[in-house]
C-alpha cells in the first residue's frame, strides 16, 4: 500500500475514476482536524523540527530568509492568539488585519482564527472602503503595518481609527527589524501596541475556548473596490475541508511522498494565499517559501525567481496568468527541475501564456477554478491528468452541476453531463453566507444547499469542468476583482456624462482590463481621452482606471431597461481584435460571432495561421466564420 493510501485521511486519488470510491466513505470518518488551530497543532506534533515557513524579507535578501519550524510557528501563533484573547477577542469577535505579507502578518491571521474571526483587508483599497469593512465586521482590534513596514497603511490607520469603535491597534514591523520599535504618534482614544513585543511577553500556554468546525473562521471581502463590498463568511469546517482536499490532490501529484516546497506570493487578504499556500501545506507538512512583502508585484522578484526556485527546491506555486506571462520573458538561469505544479487560477488563462510557459520552462501549467463563496477551489487539474478545454476535475466531496434557468420563474432544471448552463456547487466548502447585521445570510446565493456561482459551464460524467463565460459583471484584472460600478460612478461624476457602463476587455497579459462606454450630454465638449484621464483620477485604485473610453450615442438596453453588458463586452473584444488583425494586412474582417460574447473572423486561406496565432493570446470565444478569397 502506498503512502498516499495508508490511512483513512489520505485515500486513493490516482485516476479520475477514483472519486466515487473515495466519497463512499463519509467525510466525517476521515478524521479531519476540527479547526485551523487544530490543523496547525497537528502539524507541530507530527513535524516539530521541520521548517514550516521560509520568509524572504526582501528581493535583495532572498538568500537570507526568516525561518520558523512547525513547532515554532505554532508557538508564535499561540502567543499572538493569547495577546488577542487578553484584548477581549472572543469566538465571535473579528480582528481586522491590514498589512502586506510578512511572517508576523501570517501568524496574526492564524492567531485571529484561533481566538476569534480574522478579517483580512486589502491595504490598497480606498480609505472609506477600509473603514466600511472595519465597521461592518465590528472589529475592535486591528493588526496593521507600522510606518517602517508600509507608510501608506499607517497613514490610513491614523486617519481612520480615531473616533471609530476600534480600541486597540497592534503594529507589525518588518520581519528583520532590529532594536526597539520606533515611536509612533499616539492615536486619540486608542491603545497602540507593538505586536512583536506584546507576543514576546506572553507565556506559552494552551489556548482555551478552542474553535469548533461550525464556528466562523474568516471574513473575506469580495468584489475588490466597491463602496459596499460583500463579506463572505468561512467556517473552520469550510477551510479545513478545503485544505485537506487540495492536499489530497497534491499528494496524488507527488506519489513519491515528496515534500518539496511551495512558493507563496499572493496577498493574504485573498483566499488563495491562505488556503492553497498556508493551510493545505499544513496538512502534509510541506514547507512554504513566502515571497517579499510586495509578493509577485515586488520590483525585482521576477528576474530573481528562477534562482529562488533552485535555492529552495520549489515544487509548487500559485499565481495568476499575468505572473506566468511575465516569467516567460525571464531567462531560465537556474536548475528548476524541482518545479512540478505551477497552479494558475483567478483569471482566464490565455492559450498563448500556457504554451509560452511550457515552451520556456518545460513545465505544464496546472489550471484550477474556484471562488471565495466556495472557500477557494472547486476544480483542479492534476499533473499528467489534464483534459483539453477543462479547468480540472471537481475536488472530493464537492458536487458540481450545470442547470438551465427558467427566464420567467427562475427555477433550475438539471442538465445532463456535457451540456452548458449555470454552474452550481454543493458540499462542505460552500460558505456560511454573506455577513449581514452580524450574521451570515445565504438568501439569494444558496438554494437548497446549492451555490449559484454566476458562471456558465458544463460538467462531464467524471466531474471535469469546462467554463463558458461568466454571467457576473465583475472585471477580473490579473486575478484582482474590479466592480464596474466604481468606474461608472467615477465617470458619472463628470458634468458632461449622461450615462456610462464599464466592462472587461480581453487582455493578453492581465486576462481582462476595464474599458468604459459613455453617452455624453448633447452640448458637452469633451473627448474620450478627457474622460479616460478623469476616470483615472477618480477611481479608488489604479487597477480600476479604464484603459479606454468609447463614446456612443446610446447604451444597449434589455427590455426592462437594464444595460445589456454582453453586447458591450463583445464590442470591446471585436474592436481590440480588429485592431490587432488590422496590423496583419490583407483581407481580414471581424464580424459578430454565434453568441453575445463570440468573435467571428473572415480571413483568406493564407492568413488563417497568423490569425490563430494572434487570437491564441486572448481568453475569448472566437471562430473562423469562413475563408475569404
Amino acid at each position: 500500500m502506498s503512502a498516499a493510501t495508508a490511512d483513512g485521511l489520505w485515500p486513493r486519488l490516482d485516476e479520475p475514476g477514483d472519486l466515487p470510491a473515495l466519497e463512499a466513505v463519509p467525510l466525517a470518518e476521515r478524521g479531519l482536524p476540527a479547526s485551523t488551530w487544530a490543523l496547525l497543532d497537528r502539524a507541530a506534533s507530527l513535524w516539530p523540527e521541520r521548517t514550516a515557513i521560509t520568509v524572504l524579507p526582501s528581493v535583495a535578501a532572498w538568500d537570507e530568509p526568516v525561518k520558523l519550524t512547525f513547532a515554532g510557528l505554532r508557538d508564535r501563533v499561540g502567543r499572538t492568539a493569547a495577546v488577542l484573547h487578553g484584548l477581549e477577542v472572543r469566538r465571535t469577535n473579528a480582528v481586522g488585519v491590514i498589512s502586506p505579507n510578512t511572517a508576523g502578518m501570517l501568524c496574526a491571521v492564524l492567531a485571529a482564527q484561533a481566538a476569534g474571526v480574522v478579517s483580512p483587508i486589502n491595504p490598497a483599497l480606498a480609505e472609506d472602503v477600509i473603514a466600511h469593512l472595519v465597521a461592518t465586521t465590528c472589529a475592535r482590534v486591528l493588526v496593521v503595518a507600522g510606518p517602517d513596514l508600509d507608510e501608506r497603511v499607517w497613514a490610513t490607520i491614523t486617519r481612520l481609527v480615531p473616533g471609530s469603535a476600534v480600541h486597540t491597534v497592534l503594529v507589525l514591523r518588518p520581519d528583520t527589524a532590529a532594536g526597539p520599535a520606533p515611536r509612533v504618534p499616539g492615536l486619540p482614544g486608542v491603545q497602540v501596541l507593538d505586536l512583536a513585543e506584546s507576543t514576546a511577553a506572553e507565556d506559552i500556554a494552551e489556548l482555551s475556548d478552542l474553535p469548533e468546525a461550525t464556528d466562523a473562521a474568516a471574513y473575506f471581502h469580495t468584489g475588490g473596490t466597491t463602496g459596499a463590498p460583500k463579506i463572505a463568511v468561512h467556517t473552520h469546517g469550510n477551510e479545513v475541508t478545503m485544505a485537506w482536499s487540495m492536499a489530497a490532490v497534491q499528494r496524488a501529484t507527488d506519489p513519491d511522498g515528496s515534500v518539496s516546497a511551495i512558493f507563496a506570493a499572493l496577498p493574504l487578504f485573498h483566499v488563495n494565499a491562505l488556503l492553497v499556500t498556508c493551510l493545505a501545506p499544513l496538512m502534509t507538512g510541506r514547507p512554504v517559501v513566502w515571497g517579499p512583502p510586495g509578493g509577485y508585484r515586488e520590483p525585482g522578484l521576477h528576474p530573481t525567481f528562477w534562482r529562488i526556485v533552485e535555492r529552495y527546491r520549489i515544487g509548487g506555486m500559485s499565481a495568476v496568468p499575468t505572473v506566468y506571462a511575465s516569467l516567460t520573458r525571464v531567462p531560465v538561469d537556474a536548475d528548476i527541475s524541482s518545479l512540478r505544479m505551477p497552479v494558475v487560477g483567478a483569471a482566464p488563462l490565455p492559450d498563448a501564456v500556457r504554451t509560452a510557459f511550457s515552451a520556456h520552462t518545460g513545465v505544464e501549467l496546472v489550471e484550477g477554478y474556484g471562488l471565495t463563496e466556495a472557500t477557494c477551489a472547486t476544480a483542479m487539474t492534476r499533473r499528467g491528468r489534464a483534459r483539453p478545454g477543462s479547468v480540472g476535475q471537481r475536488l472530493p466531496y464537492q458536487q458540481v452541476k450545470a442547470v438551465a434557468v427558467d427566464p420567467v420563474t427562475g427555477e433550475w432544471t438539471d442538465l445532463p453531463p456535457g451540456e452548458t448552463g449555470l454552474l452550481v456547487i454543493s458540499g462542505p466548502t460552500v460558505f456560511a453566507g454573506y455577513l449581514r447585521d452580524g450574521r451570515p445570510i445565504r438568501d439569494g446565493v444558496v438554494r437548497d444547499g446549492w451555490l449559484d456561482t454566476g458562471d456558465r459551464g458544463s460538467v462531464d460524467a467524471d466531474g471535469f469542468l469546462r467554463l463558458a463565460g461568466r454571467t457576473k459583471d465583475l472585471i477580473i484584472r490579473g486575478g484582482h476583482n474590479i466592480d464596474p460600478a466604481v468606474v461608472e460612478e467615477a465617470l458619472l461624476r463628470h458634468p458632461g456624462v449622461l450615462a456610462a457602463a464599464a466592462v472587461g476587455r480581453p487582455d493578453r497579459y492581465a486576462g481582462e482590463v476595464p474599458v468604459a462606454y459613455v453617452v455624453c450630454e448633447p452640448q458637452a465638449a469633451v473627448s474620450a481621452e478627457d474622460l479616460r484621464e478623469w476616470a483615472a483620477g477618480a477611481v479608488p485604485e489604479p487597477a480600476a482606471a479604464p484603459k479606454e473610453v468609447v463614446l456612443v450615442d446610446a447604451l444597449p438596453l434589455t427590455e426592462v431597461g437594464k444595460v445589456f453588458k454582453p453586447a458591450l463586452r463583445a464590442d470591446a473584444a471585436r474592436r481590440l481584435i480588429a485592431a490587432e488583425l488590422g496590423r496583419l494586412g490583407g483581407r481580414v474582417m471581424v464580424v459578430p460571432g454565434s453568441g453575445p460574447g463570440s468573435i467571428g473572423v473572415v480571413a483568406p486561406d493564407d492568413q488563417v495561421d497568423r490569425v490563430r496565432d494572434v487570437l491564441g493570446g486572448y481568453a475569448l470565444d472566437w471562430h473562423l466564420v469562413e475563408n475569404g478569397t
